[in-house]
């Protein structure tokens, strides 16, 4: 992921705010940036799928080696490929860590996580790709919960207005738990997985 581009001009390129301080940038500017971000023709199909690939890639935070890996897991598990890819996805631990409120973005979320913040069944983790797996309770550890985005987090801060079916969430505790794999209709991601597999499947 090219972190160094602004996140304002990446969530205008993408079609999409990756972060809550971007939804004012996009809104004054929903289009791409450049000067002919105004003029810009109907995309090919390849094109097309190119941008739907970039946009899972930004909200998840995750390299193109890393979701093309996670692709071809997919492509071996049972059911729909791009069902299996998302599920996979959203059972990252940085990605978790966001749903339940624990943190405001997915880069502050992988930084908690590299930064040794959080915890798993009460064992220290700092991969943000680690596959959490049913049933795993994810806490912030104690050391860490008297800074201050933890205090935020607990007040609520963070909190989304829908925690998704598949975690069981205590802000004030600074708690959460995966209960279940999630379901495609769950994952809050905007993304047409479909054209993603098609992307890779070329």
């Amino acid at each position: 992921m090219n972190r160094s581009r602004p996140k304002a001009k990446r969530s205008r390129a993408l079609g999409m705010p990756l972060t809550p301080k971007c939804v004012r940038y996009f809104e004054r500017r929903p289009y791409p940036p450049g000067v002919h971000g105004r003029g810009r023709k109907q995309q090919s199909d390849y094109k097309t799928r190119l941008l739907e690939k970039q946009r899972l890639r930004a909200q998840y935070d995750v390299s193109e080696r890393h979701l093309r890996r996670t692709f071809d897991r997919a492509t071996r598990a049972a059911g729909k490929t791009g069902e299996a890819l998302l599920a996979d996805l959203e059972t990252r631990l940085d990605a978790l860590v966001l749903r339940s409120g624990l943190a405001r973005t997915i880069y502050q979320a992988r930084q908690f996580v590299s930064h040794r913040h959080i915890q798993v069944d009460g064992r220290r983790v700092n991969i943000p790709s680690y596959r959490v797996r049913p049933g795993s309770v994810i806490t912030v550890a104690d050391k860490s919960r008297k800074m201050t985005p933890f205090l935020e987090a607990a007040a609520g801060a963070h909190a989304p207005e829908h925690v998704p079916a598949y975690l069981r969430a205590d802000h004030t505790a600074l708690v959460a738990q995966l209960v279940r794999l999630p379901e495609r209709h769950e994952i809050p991601v905007r993304c047409d997985e479909q054209l993603v597999v098609e992307y890779y499947s070329r």
